[in-house]
């Protein structure tokens, strides 16, 4: 294939994709549009013909990620047969599983958003997605009669606190296991909920 035909065919979807894989390999801070140009084989002035900076590449290439995990999440409730197993789908979906890469860059991207408002604002978007999205299970389970909860915000703003701290202590420190992580936070979302802990376990 000729370097132009390659220029004409690579798409955005790739351009995203590529970046994510050398952002798996390097880190946010450190990925470069050459690095991401060179892996597909094409020249740096086609990503900024596209993207127009690299500052833009790294939250389209980020917000592409978290697009991907909310399609996930949305999908992983839709499954749920009622108000305690669509709860109990969407925390799985939250926690880290095998290599962790959706967290590893969740990680490396809270660390670049203390400067990088892009990355922040697709943080933001992401973090209030999740709350949402637990709140609302949470408001709809109370309805249903399967919880009891007086202020769903607080709830879902304190387990995923703790989710989150749970989960970078595992992926960056190695502590604590999986299935701890799981039953720590079940077990704390239970409580909340007044919910016999074995039924998000």
């Amino acid at each position: 294939m000729t370097g132009r035909r390659r220029k004409v065919e690579v798409r955005r979807e790739e351009l995203l994709t590529a970046t994510l894989e050398q952002v798996e390999r390097l880190g946010l801070a450190a990925t470069r549009v050459a690095d991401v140009a060179q892996a597909l084989g094409v020249s740096p002035a086609l990503v900024f013909y596209h993207f127009g900076t690299k500052d833009a590449l790294l939250a389209e290439a980020f917000a592409y990620a978290v697009q991907r995990d909310l399609d996930r999440l949305d999908a992983a409730v839709a499954r749920g047969t009622d108000p305690v197993d669509r709860l109990r789908r969407a925390m799985k979906e939250y926690g880290p599983t095998g290599s962790a890469p959706g967290w590893r860059l969740w990680i490396d991207a809270w660390a670049v958003a203390l400067r990088d408002p892009g990355i922040r604002t697709v943080l933001r978007t992401l973090d209030r997605r999740w709350k949402t999205v637990l709140r609302q299970l949470i408001e709809e389970g109370v309805a249903a009669g399967s919880f009891r909860c007086d202020d769903p915000r607080g709830t879902v703003t304190r387990v995923v606190g703790l989710a989150d701290g749970l989960a970078v202590g595992n992926v960056v420190h190695g502590k604590g296991s999986r299935a701890e992580l799981r039953r720590w936070v079940g077990d704390a979302l239970a409580d909340e909920l007044d919910l016999d802990r074995e039924l998000l376990r």
